[in-house]
């Protein structure tokens, strides 16, 4: 949801924080199912369809929803197993639509609370206004999940051998004729004739369809997953906590954890930290004098949940930036729009673009090269329209939260939250609907 409230009033915006990357123990890592076992002699080129680079959200989401069309999809992943470190993220009701299209959305839920409002207070813990969703939008449906259970429910929907662990992707280039050829870091090549970039922040696909490096926004979040395991005290609400150039939250995931999050500004990422006691005694000295809950949360938070991210993200100029695809090669999710975490839609976006990019391959995949690349750019299109307006607004939300002069400040919390603000507009981009995955009798094949 989004860690903002007042700026997303002026910006006609929404709500959340989300999205981060912690360790997870390697016990969470053995209820998931072995997925894929190779045996592939190196040197050996193995032709495919369609191969998707990375199983993080994007990916899996994206081998899924093509999975639930009858289109078979090889995942290769980097690591050894799903890399299932991370808090939690917020999904609105965009998202947990197409959870449902992909027929997960219910097992999704039956883990994780319904969040039933939000709660917006000061640096010194006075409430300035609260919410509740179902008064604003009665369909509003949001939900932090934690990111490993997300990723081990998607992986365990798919045939066995989708996916190929610890295949790292070294070069790409194209075959000389319609299709592309991967050169993995073992010595394996694959010739496909679609590949799907999911591979993050941080994409060698992205870069090698020429996209720049995602550019850092000016402040970093600490974020984490406190536990109680006797079970947590809060009401199922986002709770939000607003000072000068520094903001936090903090919302229940399930009956034991909850998830929270400090975002300050920095005029530079700063140097990388690992250590994770030294992550949460710098957390904890940001907000020494805020409300006693957020404290106790950020205390009951094990040591190596709690992470530190600078915040990026890539505006997608008409004109000026590179389009998505290239040949048969395309992008979806963070590797081509990473956005911050201000409206709470960098996951629900990449669900989004899972199915839409799915539903126009799934027609086009026997059809021929044209086909194809007229339905890339068809995903293109649609997509860019909805992609670029929420990474600007997104960017502009955290600029206006983390404003700093205490005039400023003074006006968002004494007029412009307790009066002015209204839910309803605020959310108005989680009514977004993307069409529903439909099988045609072409791809009636699936398992």
């Amino acid at each position: 949801m989004a860690i903002t409230i007042f700026s997303c009033y002026l910006f006609s915006s929404s709500s959340n924080f989300l999205h981060s990357k912690t360790r997870r123990n390697s016990l969470f890592r053995d209820r998931v199912k072995p997925i894929y076992s190779s045996s592939t002699s190196v040197g050996e080129t193995q032709k495919q369809d369609i191969v998707i680079v990375g199983a993080g959200i994007a990916g899996l989401a994206t081998a899924l929803s093509l999975h639930r069309l009858g289109v078979k999809s090889l995942v290769l992943e980097q690591s050894e197993s799903l890399r299932t470190g991370g808090t939690s993220l917020t999904l609105f009701k965009n998202g947990w639509r197409v959870l449902d299209d992909i027929g997960v959305g219910t097992q999704l839920r039956e883990q994780f609370l319904e969040i039933q409002g939000m709660v917006i207070k000061s640096e010194n813990g006075r409430e300035l206004r609260s919410f509740r969703f179902k008064d604003e939008a009665k369909d509003q449906e949001v939900r932090a999940v934690e990111r490993g259970i997300l990723l081990e429910t998607l992986a365990n929907q798919l045939r066995p051998n989708s996916i190929r662990f610890s295949s790292k992707l070294a070069n790409i280039e194209t075959a000389g004729t319609s299709e592309t050829l991967l050169e993995l870091v073992d010595g394996t090549q694959l010739q496909a004739k679609i590949v799907i970039g999911c591979d993050g922040i941080r994409s060698p696909v992205a870069n090698w369809l020429g996209f720049p490096e995602p550019q850092y926004v000016g402040h970093c979040a600490f974020r984490g997953l406190g536990f109680y395991p006797d079970g947590q005290p809060f009401e199922p609400k986002v709770n939000y906590v607003y000072g000068r150039g520094l903001r936090a939250g903090y919302v229940p995931v399930s009956s034991t954890k909850v998830y929270w999050f400090v975002c300050f500004n920095s005029p530079s990422p700063g140097p990388k930290i690992t250590d994770p006691a030294v992550l949460k005694n710098e957390a904890q000295k940001l907000v020494r004098n805020w409300p006693s809950e957020l404290l106790e949360i950020i205390d009951r938070t094990p040591d190596d949940t709690i992470i530190k991210t600078p915040l990026v993200d890539r505006w997608l100029w008409p004109k000026v930036s590179p389009s998505v695809s290239s040949g048969g090669v395309v992008l979806v999710g963070d590797a081509w729009h990473p956005m911050t975490p201000n409206l709470g839609q960098g996951a629900c976006c990449a669900l989004e673009d899972a199915v839409v990019l799915s539903g126009k391959l799934a027609t086009a995949l026997d059809a021929g090269p044209v086909a194809i690349d007229d339905a890339l750019k068809a995903y293109e299109k649609e997509r860019w329209g909805r992609i670029f307006p929420l990474t600007i607004r997104a960017n502009l939300v955290g600029s206006l939260l983390q404003w700093e002069n205490p005039i400023v400040c003074a006006v968002r919390n004494n007029i412009v939250i307790p009066k002015l603000v209204k839910l309803g507009p605020l959310l108005a981009h989680t009514n977004y609907k993307c069409e529903p995955l439909m099988k045609t009798e072409a791809s009636q094949i699936s398992s």
